[in-house]
């Protein structure tokens, strides 16, 4: 057992000096809130999944919550949709990749406003690709895209 006096403090060491990259930028209600500042009630339609923003006993539009694999680990995002199911507003959530943390840059999710379920939603098309980001913009790319077709025409 004369190893475990080598190994275990050489472990802690480096635990300690690993450094944490996940960063929780907002939660649910905080990213419902910024997408949706009018809204003075917030329904789930799908537990943990998608909510009805109300602002004055009308529809404000939906929220949409979902998570996709950046790299190698998983990136939280939401996805607000107008009543008529265009995107309104796409906001990263939380972000646990050490590098391509640059799509939470408000300039390339604005890219996303105004699209619908019929638009291409393509990396290098509609959409820029970020370098060093490359699978990052691609999966959240994929994720607003999938999110429009499951929920874009189904919500109203």
């Amino acid at each position: 057992m004369k190893w475990t006096r080598y190994t275990l403090p050489a472990a802690a060491i480096a635990a300690a000096a690993s450094p944490a990259y996940a960063v929780k930028y907002l939660s649910i209600a905080e990213a419902q809130k910024a997408a949706f500042p009018s809204a003075t009630h917030f329904t789930e339609v799908q537990a943990g999944r998608v909510w009805k923003a109300e602002a004055g006993g009308h529809v404000a539009g939906f929220f949409v919550f979902d998570r996709v694999v950046g790299k190698h680990l998983f990136i939280d995002y939401a996805v607000a949709l107008t009543p008529a199911g265009a995107v309104h507003r796409v906001e990263i959530l939380e972000y646990r990749e050490s590098y391509g943390g640059d799509v939470r840059n408000p300039s390339w999710l604005a890219q996303f406003v105004g699209k619908t379920s019929s638009s291409p939603l393509k990396i290098n098309g509609d959409i820029r690709n970020i370098a060093g980001a490359t699978l990052s913009s691609t999966h959240i790319t994929e994720g607003v895209k999938r999110v429009l077709a499951t929920y874009g025409n189904r919500l109203r």
